[in-house]
């Protein structure tokens, strides 16, 4: 697949399954041996998992969204640099609502096989997240 071509599946899948929290998206554009190798402990792989953390996010943002400053390409190789925001109303992570607006960074590297994610690592900005909280102290 050309580099272009991966670079609008992962634009499709931010808006389809973080955007607008479509856990069903993933049976779409990800691979039935998908390996997420940043997954919470105790979760379950593949498929599930991803279903999983994306209804954890939505259940405590659930006006959520993400918005992608830069997506780069290589090889079978996508890079996405992202902005996540949202308002706490549930419970994360074991944290009450807070009604507080929150702001995220963080970056995304996926690789894709067949015209499907297969592997993803990740890193977003969870210290910040809980000081946004009122978790930590700033």
């Amino acid at each position: 697949m050309s580099l272009e071509t991966n670079k609008a599946l992962m634009r499709r899948f931010y808006e389809e399954f973080w955007c607008r929290g479509n856990a069903d998206a993933v049976d779409e554009f990800v691979a039935p041996s998908y390996v997420d190798h940043q997954l919470p402990e105790g979760w379950p792989q593949g498929r599930e998992g991803l279903k999983q953390l994306v209804c954890e996010w939505r259940t405590g943002f659930p006006d959520m969204s993400e918005t992608i400053d830069d997506l780069i390409a290589e090889g079978d190789r996508v890079v996405g640099r992202f902005v996540l925001t949202g308002t706490h109303e549930g419970p994360f992570r074991g944290i009450a609502p807070t009604g507080v607006k929150v702001r995220v960074t963080g970056i995304d590297i996926v690789r894709i096989a067949d015209g499907r994610i297969c592997e993803w690592w990740y890193s977003e900005d969870t210290l910040g997240l809980l000081q946004q909280l009122g978790q930590l102290p700033k």
